[in-house]
């Protein structure tokens, strides 16, 4: 009888040696395929006087230059003639795709049929360690446009006997709920919380739904948050960290941080500056190299890439669930920090005090965060609205106190600046509806820096 723990359990379950020995082989097959296929590396090579022979492990890969969003910008049109890191040849190119833009120009990216085929193998080991089984139905709120997640999940629920409600949006009329029974959901924390109370409102309480499993994909959460949001739908919330380049990471049933699939990506932590890779446990920026099976191709290849976000290495023990691969952090993305009165201030730290237990008895989970300079020279104003269920029962008081007392907690250094009137810190209370970013088109930011 197969062992549907695991979706590849060969793989899973290497021990740590073996597994150590299959990643080195495999920086040796990316690192040759970097060179005879890769217009940027092969010049980068050239330049750095790297000799790609002599990268045999994956201690050697810290020896190398980093790269950077930026760098993939400045290698491809309109700043470059040629896509620089496109990988084979057009007629291998099966899709094209681009990052949101964000931050500037999108990033290109170039995907062969095998690249889809390797994502949506990342993805279906998650859904088995999450539980997924043939017969599960998923609603997707998830979009299917120029990003890949939306579309390799559903590639790997194909594999799974998994059956997709591909919404793309958390808009979705409620019936869907009612009529098609999902056993899953995958958004966002706030969508989902939307989309519950919208349930509430038609009367089919979220808890009753028939949904065993939540999955969070594209955003770092609160542990706080986490908790809210399962006690809302009374099942377990599951976390994802995917991204175009191909990070895909998830944690398991047992909640116990995210497993990171060695044999396919490679993950390294330096510290803020860059400058070192920190130890197992401490804080760094996640570096990202694409590994390739002997013989692979890939579109659009990665080595000692800044990802730009922040975690730790949880373990790289056996898990309880009996996988052998490291298990990372919820990561946070370096662009939700800014500096307060000197102090890195992530979104997820006021995200961990708004859904503090003694506030969510009044509040909708609903926020936004703004800075601002003040009056006086050095002075810096962290102004937070929060959206409350009923106006007539909320003591702004009570909901402030509860705030700053829990941010103080997640960021011990804000206190002294607190104290010493460097930083304020103001607390609104707003109806449901009342915030700023309802008012604006697209994603939210939940945290803005308006100095």
């Amino acid at each position: 009888m197969a062992d549907t723990r695991y979706y590849n359990p060969a793989v899973e379950t290497l021990a740590r040696a073996d597994l150590d020995s299959l990643v080195d082989e495999r920086i040796r097959a990316t690192v040759r395929y970097a060179e005879e296929h890769s217009p940027f590396y092969r010049r980068w090579f050239a330049r750095h006087n790297i000799h790609p022979e002599a990268i045999r492990e994956h201690e050697d890969l810290r020896e190398l230059p980093i790269i950077s969003g930026a760098t993939i910008r400045r290698y491809q049109p309109p700043q470059a003639e040629e896509f620089c890191f496109k990988s084979v040849p057009w007629e291998a190119v099966f899709t094209v795709n681009e990052t949101s833009g964000t931050s500037g120009v999108p990033k290109a990216f170039f995907l062969t049929w095998e690249d889809w085929e390797r994502y949506a193998g990342k993805y279906a080991r998650i859904f088995v360690s999450q539980g997924f089984l043939p017969g599960d139905r998923m609603v997707v709120c998830a979009s299917y446009g120029m990003n890949v997640g939306a579309n390799t999940m559903t590639l790997a629920a194909r594999d799974l006997g998994v059956t997709v409600i591909p919404e793309g949006r958390c808009t979705f009329p409620v019936r869907v709920m009612a009529h098609y029974r999902p056993t899953a959901v995958i958004g966002s924390i706030f969508k989902l919380l939307r989309l519950a109370r919208r349930m509430e409102m038609e009367g089919i309480p979220p808890q009753e739904a028939g949904v065993v499993r939540l999955v969070i994909g594209g955003e770092s959460f609160a542990p706080e948050s986490r908790r809210y949001l399962e006690e809302v739908w009374g099942c377990p919330v599951y976390n994802i960290y995917g991204s175009t380049e191909g990070t895909m990471c998830g944690e398991c049933t047992r909640q116990a941080g995210l497993h990171v699939p060695e044999d396919l990506v490679h993950f390294d932590l330096y510290d803020p500056g860059m400058e070192r890779f920190v130890r197992d446990g401490e804080t760094g920026r996640l570096v990202y190299t694409t590994l390739l099976p002997p013989g692979g191709k890939v579109g659009t290849l990665l080595i000692n890439y800044d990802t730009e976000d922040t975690c730790s290495v949880v373990s790289r023990e056996r898990c309880r669930c009996g996988r052998t691969h490291m298990r990372i952090g919820n990561p946070r993305r370096e662009a939700e920090t800014v500096l307060v009165a000197g102090v890195p201030l992530n979104r997820v730290d006021v995200e961990a005090a708004v859904f503090a237990p003694g506030n969510m008895v009044v509040l909708n989970g609903e926020y936004e965060a703004f800075i601002y300079g003040g009056d006086e020279a050095g002075e810096t104003v962290l102004r937070v609205s929060m959206e409350c269920i009923d106006p007539a029962r909320v003591d702004p008081g009570e909901v402030e106190k509860t705030f700053l007392s829990a941010l103080f907690r997640s960021v011990p250094a804000l206190p002294a600046a607190y104290e010493d009137g460097t930083l304020k810190i103001v607390c609104t209370v707003t109806p449901p509806g009342g915030l700023e970013l309802h008012r604006v088109p697209g994603r939210p930011k939940r945290i803005v820096d308006r100095r």
